[in-house]
């Protein structure tokens, strides 16, 4: 359909919810009006109460090809991304083999994608000890920005930096005017924890507060002395929220993020060996997760994101239950809307919010503010339909991802996705894949 048109009474516009028609041609937005203009010759999708919402954009995601397409892989990460309304990714660099912190290094992940791509996916540079003269090479390939660890990654081959180490790479990312994406975790030598393996209030305080506080404190400080756009991704510490806040009423360019997990699940609730619910920094406690809600309310975190870092079962310690030794990731890629949507529901926030935390914001973070995350004349059309008041029980056979390992298994969720389109294209519909390898590179 090269052009037609979408009517609902629940379009996510820029200024909010309201009743629209939105006009598509050749891939793109063509306007939104209030009714069709007279003589309109498309098709015209009359969707009546479902939410018309822009794409989800996840910029957490740990795909892991080439080298660890068991793992997962494109074809699966981005099938389950358009199952679940997610029409863009940026790829993380650290869990493909290579891992991605040369030039070289992302030709063959580029070559690894090919005739696996189902919706539109970004990436990003590695930056680690001793590549700094790689970070202009990854620019010219066309990243987005650059991720970094200041503790052990989990993957050898990607090791954390120091501070000398960000000092070499800020000035450059800087001047490129593009993000410095840190999981900000400053580790100690310290034993903090010596009891059962298998006990995940063990595996929490072996990775504190403190150590994501202090880290935190570092980025700001950096942050404001090379005026370096600063990303802290999967925010789990409520301590840190007001230094942040200071930080961004200073006007200095950091931005944060959050993860579904962090929102839905409190540390309470984990029981030993559930290893599904392993992620770094850790789910905290009841009382921490409420001060980061009322964070994102106030803005001073920016967005939600998955931080979707499937493994094996066996990685993963599903037998033996032990926290210390398992893989530390989250599957949950195609249930960024669901997860989201339900837990906030109970908050009193608005289908609207939703807009703002999984489109409008992670687009600004990657740098396509005027391409896509909103539904306003000249973004690409890339859309999705889904239903706020519907729920579904989450099943195994329901998960396009190639592990179906998730602590979200036998959840109730709200917000069912009934068709994704991509640039216009309907890709999903009610279930079902109706155009596959419709996904586009997104450079910068």
């Amino acid at each position: 359909m090269s052009e037609f048109a979408i009517r609902s009474n629940a379009v996510l516009t820029p200024t909010g919810s309201r009743p629209a028609v939105v006009l598509i041609k050749e891939g793109m937005i063509a306007d939104v009006v209030s009714d069709l203009p007279q003589g309109f010759a498309g098709n015209v999708i009359d969707i009546q109460d479902r939410v018309l919402m822009p794409g989800v954009i996840d910029p957490h995601v740990h795909i892991n090809e080439p080298g660890r397409t068991e793992w997962e892989g494109f074809d699966t990460a981005t099938r389950a991304a358009i199952a679940g309304g997610l029409t863009m990714l940026v790829d993380m660099p650290l869990n493909s083999s290579p891992v991605t912190t040369t030039a070289e290094a992302f030709d063959q992940k580029l070559a690894a994608l090919q005739g696996k791509l189902h919706t539109n996916c970004g990436f990003w540079g590695g930056l680690v000890p001793g590549n700094t003269d790689e970070i202009k090479r990854l620019i010219d390939k066309g990243v987005l920005g650059f991720k970094a660890f200041l503790t052990h990654s989990g993957i050898d081959e990607f090791p954390n930096v120091t501070e000398d180490d960000l000092r070499k790479a800020m000035p450059i990312i800087a001047e490129y005017g593009l993000p410095l994406l840190v999981h900000c975790e400053l580790s100690t030598d310290e034993v903090l924890a010596t009891g059962d393996a298998r006990s995940h209030q063990n595996y929490l305080a072996s990775r504190p507060k403190e150590w994501e506080d202090n880290a935190i404190d570092m980025m700001i400080r950096l942050c404001e002395e090379y005026t370096c756009r600063t990303h802290i991704v999967h925010l789990s510490s409520a301590n840190s929220i007001e230094p942040i806040a200071k930080a961004k009423e200073k006007g200095l360019p950091l931005t944060v993020e959050t993860g579904q997990h962090y929102l839905f699940f409190n540390a309470e609730a984990i029981l030993d060996g559930q290893t599904q619910f392993k992620c770094a920094p850790p789910i905290r406690e009841k009382v921490n997760n409420d001060q980061l809600w009322e964070a994102l309310r106030a803005g001073i975190i920016d967005f939600v994101a998955t931080d979707h870092s499937p493994a094996p079962p066996d990685l993963k310690q599903m037998q033996r239950g032990d926290f210390m030794k398992a893989w530390g990731g989250i599957a949950s890629l195609q249930l960024a809307l669901p997860v989201l949507w339900t837990a906030a529901r109970k908050r009193g926030f608005t289908v609207s919010d939703m807009a703002r935390w999984l489109c409008e914001k992670p687009a600004e973070l990657a740098g396509l503010s005027q391409r896509k995350g909103r539904i306003a004349p000249g973004y690409d059309a890339d859309l999705l339909v889904w239903n706020p008041e519907k729920s579904f029980t989450v099943s195994e056979d329901r998960l396009q991802h190639r592990h179906k390992m998730t602590p979200y298994l036998n959840e109730v969720l709200y917000g069912v996705v009934e068709q994704t389109f991509l640039s216009g294209v309907q890709v999903f519909d009610e279930g079902h894949f109706t155009t596959l390898n419709a996904g586009k590179l997104i450079m910068r």
